[in-house]
């Protein structure tokens, strides 16, 4: 790993840069590693190491790196208009075709889309819209969000308080929103003992239940949640999860919000995780590979239901009173129509879903019956290996985390980058991973998780 040295880049790191998901005083010892480039799935440090990029940068670079397609892209319409606003009723001609393309590749139901820079910005302007919206169809004590333990949803005021995971709120006074946190719907760690996958589903849908009914129906606006949770540890739900929570939602005039920031645009193998799961979401949130993040984007798309409240009321008040500077930005939305102009000619989705059954598979028989692993888990090109002090009693290791940092920080000596949630290792490469190219990954990941092995037992 890189050291600060004195006069050099990483000096100048450890100086001037607050680093995200980072303890600031272990940085300041061991200083930044510097990425030079990328290339394919691939990125290289500044003194020339290769490594294999096994999260796709933040679960986000579909097309892999080094794309030159959405670097033309980018250049061509930077020198046709390189910036404007969606304001006062102002468009550009990318913003306007990356929408419409949104709505005709995404559910039936949804049919308008409004456009955020990233996931943060996207989930705290649902819960803005959907406030907006309840107020007015006369319905304002219709304010309460229902979210999961270990869910991600982003790091916003609004979109962290939706956000169920302890260090995203620990210290930072929150959550400040009206949100009720229901159990994970992780059967492996919080299923009972002797209990069975479907009365954990059946348990699960009974507490959403409960919680509505407690809270009083009409105080509760909406349900958001991951497909499949990402930033939580890779959470498959259990089987029959979300035809049980559309039901009860249905059942309550109670919103179903989709986040699909992770799973969307063939992460899972199908387009949308929605499409996998059999969810009809009233709201759709994308980020990340709508762009390969190449370019900050994201997108809610939302039914015409909630489209016509709102137009309504901005009819009545004179105006929307919400949007960003580099909301629809034409250089963004014009790499994001690129982006997906090559997921579909590449037929990226179709590939997911053949690699991810060698990625699925190949976890599986490797490293399921290894002594430290406790479960392995995912769907499509997405997967973790949750790593544990006994397998037998599914017991956390003491400290928490403490294995999880030995093996991601083995996992760069060895040419891969990974990520460890606490305890558990999350895969989630690029689009454009091979065959070839998984066997290499999970090699390496092979000699990481041995050292790990060695490493807590003391030897």
């Amino acid at each position: 790993m890189s050291k600060p040295l004195p006069n050099s880049i990483y000096a100048r790191d450890v100086e001037y840069l607050l680093h995200a998901a980072t303890n600031a005083r272990k940085h300041e010892e061991t200083g930044p590693i510097v990425i030079d480039r990328g290339e394919g799935i691939h990125v290289f440090d500044d003194q020339g190491n290769k490594y294999i990029e096994a999260m796709a940068g933040l679960w986000s670079v579909a097309v892999g790196f080094g794309e030159k397609r959405l670097a033309d892209a980018a250049y061509q319409q930077m020198l046709k208009l390189p910036y404007y606003h969606s304001f006062s009723s102002k468009s550009n001609e990318p913003a306007i075709l990356l929408a419409e393309r949104l709505v005709n590749m995404s559910p039936d139901k949804l049919s308008k889309v409004f456009f955020t820079n990233s996931g943060s910005e996207a989930n705290d302007t649902v819960v803005k819209m959907v406030w907006y919206f309840n107020n007015a169809r006369g319905k304002p004590n219709k304010k309460t969000f229902l979210a999961r333990v270990n869910g991600y949803h982003g790091i916003t005021m609004a979109s962290a308080s939706l956000t169920g995971l302890p260090v995203n709120h620990r210290d930072f006074d929150l959550p400040i929103l009206p949100v009720k946190h229901l159990t994970c719907p992780h059967f492996w760690r919080f299923g009972l003992p002797g209990e069975t996958e479907a009365e954990f589903t059946d348990r699960l849908a009974a507490e959403l239940e409960q919680t509505i009914l407690d809270a009083g129906p009409d105080t509760i606006a909406a349900f958001i949640g991951e497909p499949l949770m990402g930033a939580g540890g890779v959470l498959p739900p259990p089987a029959g999860y979300w035809t049980k929570v559309q039901e009860i939602c249905r059942k309550y005039d109670i919103l179903i919000v989709a986040d699909e920031v992770i799973n969307g645009f063939g992460r899972l193998g199908t387009m949308f995780a929605c499409e996998y799961y059999g969810i009809e979401p009233d709201m759709l949130v994308v980020s990340k590979q709508i762009t390969s993040s190449y370019q900050p984007l994201a997108a809610i798309l939302f039914s015409d239901e909630i489209f016509q409240g709102i137009a309504d009321n901005t009819a009545k008040i004179g105006t929307f009173g919400h949007g960003f500077t580099a909301g629809a930005h034409p250089v963004a939305t014009a790499v994001g129509l690129e982006n997906l102009d090559i997921i579909e000619e590449r037929g990226l989705v179709a590939h997911a879903a053949e690699m991810g059954e060698i990625l699925q598979r190949e976890l599986r028989s490797r490293f399921t019956d290894h002594p430290l692993v406790g479960e392995v888990r995912g769907v499509g090109l997405i997967g973790a290996v949750e790593l544990s002090a006994d397998k037998a009693t599914k017991q956390r290791f003491d400290p928490p985390g403490k294995a999880g940092a030995y093996l991601f920080a083995r996992g760069h000596e060895h040419g891969v980058i990974i990520r460890a949630i606490g305890d558990q290792i999350a895969f989630c490469p690029p689009l454009i991973i091979t065959e070839p190219e998984i066997m290499d990954m999970l090699d390496r990941f092979a000699l990481a998780l041995d050292e790990t092995w060695a490493f807590v037992r003391g030897a």
